[in-house]
């Protein structure tokens, strides 16, 4: 369970950096990093809804296994 200080880090980072602050949370190659990377691409407005969305109410334990590790584990 991530920290408050780590959840409002990763919401800083995915405000300037969408994706960025999507893989730290969710990992490089995960299908969230793709659709947000794609978001961004398409619109900075809809990169940064999707990142907030994805940093907070997917959680990643549900969905973590060995391949899609995340850049770091707490």
């Amino acid at each position: 369970m991530p920290t408050c200080c780590e959840i409002c880090c990763e919401i800083l980072i995915a405000i300037l950096l969408p994706p960025l602050g999507v893989c730290f949370r969710h990992g490089c190659c995960s299908v969230e990093f793709c659709i947000c990377l794609l978001l961004t691409i398409l619109g900075y407005i809809p990169g940064i809804i999707y990142a907030l969305y994805a940093i907070v109410f997917v959680d990643r334990d549900q969905y973590f296994d060995e391949y899609r590790r995340p850049l770091y584990s707490a």
